[in-house]
């Protein structure tokens, strides 16, 4: 690995991007312990691959960027908008699709998930219809509108996860190892949604080093520190 202050700087070049993320001086610390250690990065790529060992700190990377988890040192900005201060608007404009699509189903029935997402939007009825239905429609679940959610099989609920993420059409998309649980095709299907059809910025954690190589640069941590970047 490059030594630490060769990574931060070659990281951060000069600012201008539209769509960027800023962190300085990132530090986060969780019951004594530190998770991520002096973290500082500039990136304005499409695709952003996050890779390292269980427990190098790539998790903890993924959840400042959405406010999960507040920096206890430094500071975290996400296209413009600082991740503490402005949080509400970090959180307008970031959608997070974790692991175990279980954790973020929220509604009896597939079709009340998706439309769950778009409560506040300020849409009007037939808005928030067309939104739902076109979601469903995209990732193959219109069939299955008025079924529990429960009942989905492993692949499809990752699918009703994302169509719940994107039917905000969030400017920046967080993935945490979303095709861990999954099998081989369906994790395929996910890789290839989020890699080669999401429009927004995408921020990807993944084992899947297959994966990570289809992105536009990656970064690797390990015990904490953004080693490697290129």
């Amino acid at each position: 690995p490059r030594p630490r202050d060769t990574v931060t700087a070659a990281a951060v070049p000069a600012s201008g991007a539209a769509s960027e993320i800023l962190l300085e001086n990132l530090t986060v610390e969780l019951d004594g312990r530190r998770i991520l250690d002096d973290v500082s990065v500039r990136l304005d790529q499409h695709r952003i691959a996050v890779i390292g060992a269980n427990g190098s700190g790539k998790s903890t990377f993924a959840r400042v960027l959405d406010g999960l988890v507040p920096p206890t040192y430094g500071s975290a900005r996400v296209h413009g908008y600082d991740v503490v201060r402005e949080l509400r608007r970090v959180r307008a404009e970031v959608g997070f699709i974790f692991t175990n699509p279980d954790a973020q189903i929220l509604m009896p029935t597939v079709a009340e998930d998706v439309r769950l997402s778009l409560r506040g939007s300020r849409l009007d009825r037939a808005a928030i219809d067309a939104r739902v239905t076109e979601a469903l429609t995209t990732y193959g679940l219109d069939a299955h509108a008025d079924a529990p959610a429960y009942s989905l099989s492993g692949g499809q609920k990752q699918l009703l996860a994302l169509a719940s993420v994107l039917v905000r059409r969030p400017s920046l998309v967080i993935a945490d190892e979303p095709t861990t649980l999954l099998d081989l095709g369906n994790a395929r299907r996910i890789g290839r949604l989020l890699i080669d059809e999401l429009p927004s910025q995408l921020v990807l954690v993944t084992h899947d080093l297959e994966l990570a190589a289809r992105c536009d640069i990656a970064l690797r941590f390990h015990e904490g520190r953004l080693v490697e970047l290129g």
